[in-house]
């Protein structure tokens, strides 16, 4: 199941609105044949891992087939991947994770075991839910995940009093910012971040997918000539605003810029509501990088789902240095966002500190 989870990695921003899933089947003691959803509308992986049995000339009867997510059993964009499973003769079936998908929901595993094929569900759980965490958490809320983002020093700066941030983290952190960037349907960032770095916001890497990039701009003053606008063409880019003058919007819409009105709360752009209307039109997970005020606003509204904290080995000091979340802060340490189910991950001389957030005390999702 291991080996399913680290072959899941292909799809990695190829698959939505479909989960990442692996598969590797095992005969006698040997893995014959091993597959990835690796593109929305391509084989699922249990397909591809039949085909790469066939492509190495092994035959699957009576073998194991180990799947990060329970097998499909509706006809999609692919046909039922219980027919493919039930065709091939496979004897045993070892599932990581249940797929709440309503077509799907339980019905998989019963077809499989009333053909009499043994089912065994729950093997690393957990790691598969978490693999699959967008789709999951889609299905479940009809929410987008959002995720979180920032990188800082060990005193919690992200930039020096100067302004200065290039760079915090190292180049192992970057990149790997890059990966997630690719894995995530979107990246938001404010009016703020767009203002003082002129960011492109997007992944780079070989074969990388950019994500749709949002700017909150509750009263669209991004600059005409920022890239983000100028590359709306390549790289599609909305502007979420409270702003309704036709006049004031025609400027963007005709660089190729989308303009997405939202509700106002407090002078600027509704975030929960903004959340909402993405989750509508599929966008299945948002990486939030702006700095630190869209950070709080985005910690009050209630709708991170996940923290990613890159913290380098620096101290920078300063009164005025700027920190991940600013805002007005919650009153008692009892009111702020209760992070959970923590893992760390070491980025060259930087770490990766990872949580779910268990807890949100504003939100009205």
């Amino acid at each position: 199941m291991q080996r399913a989870i680290e072959i899941a990695a292909r799809g990695e921003g190829r698959v939505s609105p479909n989960p990442l899933v692996g598969a590797v089947i095992v005969k006698n003691g040997r893995v014959i044949g091993e597959g990835a959803h690796e593109r929305c509308g391509d084989l699922h992986a249990e397909r591809n891992a039949l085909k790469d049995c066939q492509a190495r000339g092994e035959d699957p009867f009576g073998a194991t087939i180990y799947v990060t997510l329970e097998p499909c059993c509706h006809q999609g964009r692919q046909p039922p991947c219980t027919s493919a499973i039930l065709e091939a003769g496979i004897a045993r079936v070892v599932v990581g994770a249940g797929d709440p998908n309503p077509q799907v929901a339980g019905k998989g595993i019963r077809i499989l075991r009333d053909a009499g094929i043994k089912v065994e569900t729950g093997c690393m759980e957990h790691e598969c839910r978490r693999l699959a965490r967008i789709f999951l958490h889609y299905v479940e809320t009809g929410h987008p995940l959002v995720v979180l983002k920032y990188a800082m020093t060990m005193d919690g700066k992200i930039a020096a009093y100067t302004g200065e941030s290039k760079w915090i983290t190292g180049k192992k952190a970057r990149a790997h910012v890059h990966r997630v960037r690719n894995r995530c349907k979107a990246i938001m960032v404010g009016l703020g971040t767009v203002l003082a770095d002129d960011p492109m916001l997007n992944a780079r890497f070989e074969s990388a997918v950019d994500p749709i990039r949002i700017v909150c701009d509750s009263h669209l003053r991004t600059p005409l000539d920022a890239k983000v606008v100028t590359t709306a063409r390549e790289i599609p880019t909305i502007l979420a605003t409270c702003e309704k003058d036709s006049s004031r919007q025609a400027p963007y819409l005709e660089t190729g810029c989308e303009v997405l009105c939202v509700a106002e709360k407090g002078g600027r752009v509704d975030l929960a509501d903004l959340v909402m209307k993405l989750g509508r039109r599929g966008v299945d997970s948002v990486l939030i990088e702006g700095g630190g005020t869209l950070a709080w606003a985005a910690a009050e509204a209630g709708i991170v789902d996940l923290v990613y904290a890159y913290i380098a080995p620096k101290i920078l000091g300063g009164k005025t240095a700027k920190t991940p979340v600013e805002g007005q802060g919650f009153s008692t340490p009892g009111m702020g966002l209760q992070l959970a189910d923590v893992r760390v991950t070491r980025l060259g001389e930087d770490i990766l500190i990872e949580s779910e957030v268990l807890k949100r005390v504003h939100g009205n999702r």
